[in-house]
């Protein structure tokens, strides 16, 4: 029986990206749908659920994806809300790659140095993938400060975090140089997460911080959001620091992007999000 993975996409046109991982994940045929949202899918959701006999219903699975992670996040809600009994099948969230980039790029770090006490900064948080990161490094033991150019975005995002995962994040503002070193004042990580050729720190800001220990850019477009490193560092040592660039965060992305999607055809009950998703990154990371 073939495996069918239904992606629904919050944007009108949906993600060649997930389209391609979804294949080499192992799905069979791959069905994309744009423009899905909460008051729509019920009917779609409806026909993934009653056409196949039980045990045949983990041969067919749902993935959320999208560039608007509170879109994706109703969608995700509103899709789970149609499952009864064993009418249901396995789905996934991951807006805009938030939880694979992010379970990644900290499950790389947790591999390699202890984050449990940590002061950890994520610039341009206020994204997807920032959101997700600054949940997990907080889920790991790490003080996390999240920052936005405007104060009140860092705020809303904070307390959305709270809501849905329990944990507690500092906003900060970080729209100038000035404020930025601030921001940084007495962290050992840092994480930038922002739009593509947007530099958030110069390369004397970072070489010359007196505690910083690792650096992260999500980014993989020039130029870096960290001046100085490269997409394709993956736990380089520079100036005393470790460095993880984009590329170098990306193999594993995929790899765990995959992985997700196989497991997604092992049972009908599978629901991957951003705990799951980063519990699985850790054991690939742990067990390499």
């Amino acid at each position: 029986m073939k495996k069918l993975l239904y992606h629904f996409d919050t944007d009108p046109v949906p993600s060649v990206f997930d389209s391609v991982v979804a294949y080499d994940g192992g799905a069979d045929h791959v069905t994309q749908l744009g423009g899905i949202h909460e008051n729509n899918c019920a009917s779609l959701v409806d026909g993934a659920i009653y056409t196949r006999a039980p045990k045949h219903k983990k041969n067919t699975a749902i993935f959320v994806g999208g560039s608007d992670l509170a879109a994706g996040q109703s969608l995700f809600e509103a899709v789970k809300s149609r499952f009864f009994q064993n009418f249901r099948v396995s789905v996934m969230l991951d807006s805009n790659g938030c939880n694979t980039t992010a379970a990644a790029s900290v499950a790389l770090l947790d591999s390699t140095t202890a984050l449990q006490g940590k002061i950890a900064v994520v610039l341009a948080g206020t994204g997807p993938v920032g959101q997700r990161i600054a949940v997990m490094l907080a889920q790991s033991g790490a003080r996390v400060r999240l920052t936005s150019r405007k104060q009140n975005r860092s705020e809303q995002a904070c307390k959305e975090m709270e809501k849905r995962f329990a944990v507690t994040l500092e906003p900060v503002e970080a729209s100038d140089a000035g404020s930025t070193v601030a921001a940084l004042e007495g962290a050992q990580i840092v994480f930038g997460t922002a739009k593509a050729g947007i530099q958030l720190l110069n390369a004397s800001q970072w070489q010359q911080h007196d505690t910083l220990e690792v650096l992260a850019d999500v980014n993989t477009a020039e130029a870096s959001g960290f001046e100085g490193i490269h997409m394709t560092d993956r736990n380089i040592e520079r100036f005393g620091k470790r460095i993880f660039g984009g590329l170098g965060i990306g193999a594993l992305k995929l790899k765990l992007h995959r992985t997700c999607i196989e497991k997604l055809f092992t049972s009908n009950d599978q629901v991957l999000d951003a705990n799951v998703i980063y519990d699985i990154a850790r054991k690939m990371t742990h067990a390499a």
